[in-house]
């Protein structure tokens, strides 16, 4: 993807090391000597059925906490100073985080995701009062989302299919341009935007 976009670079990082962390952000920031807007997209799940307690041991817990809300508040600390530096030259700063769903209701593939998400959300905005006004944070909350990861869920698939009004799960790229109207909307912030196509009427 990167190859055929104009000016775009990768750089690979595993978020649940802190070293990578960091060589991601300066690695950024060294490229393109600014950072406008930050999307904490990278998480990880483990699928346990939520009355297997047993199941859902220490190692889980803290596997699934340092991904997916101690990696995105990591990031956003070390891209802080250049993001608060976008509101001085453009306009604020903005985080978006990729959350779910099952932080909002009582779902998803096992308690201890989707209390990682939950945390997630709270935190969104906790740092958007933090933050403000020269860095606005938001999150989107996803429910199922078509990808390879997800074509054998033939459960999910099929309550989306049946219980949704929009009678299907997300596209990558319907939850891509709820990211951009985040990105581009200058005055929200704190906002988690559910988005599940409205499963969450049902």
């Amino acid at each position: 993807m990167a190859a055929e976009m104009k000016q775009a670079i990768y750089v690979q990082a595993d978020l649940a090391f802190e070293a990578d962390r960091v060589r991601l952000i300066n690695e950024a920031i060294a490229a393109w000597g600014q950072l406008d807007v930050l999307v904490n997209n990278a998480g990880i799940s483990r699928v346990i059925p939520h009355g297997d307690l047993a199941s859902a041991s220490s190692a889980v817990w803290h596997e699934l906490n340092e991904v997916n809300v101690v990696a995105p508040f990591h990031l956003v600390t070390l891209a802080e100073s250049a993001l608060r530096d976008a509101a001085l030259y453009r306009r604020a700063g903005s985080v978006v985080n990729i959350s779910s769903h099952a932080g909002i209701r009582p779902k998803g593939a096992s308690i201890p995701y989707a209390v990682s998400k939950a945390a997630l959300n709270h935190m969104t905005r906790l740092l958007a009062v933090s933050l403000g006004p020269e860095i606005r944070v938001n999150a989107v909350a996803p429910g199922l989302v078509d990808t390879p990861l997800t074509a054998g869920w033939t459960e999910a698939q099929e309550l989306w299919r049946t219980r949704a009004p929009m009678r299907r799960a997300a596209s990558p790229d319907d939850i891509a341009k709820a990211v951009l109207m985040l990105v581009e909307s200058d005055y929200l912030t704190g906002e988690i935007l559910l988005s599940d196509g409205g499963l969450n009427l049902t």
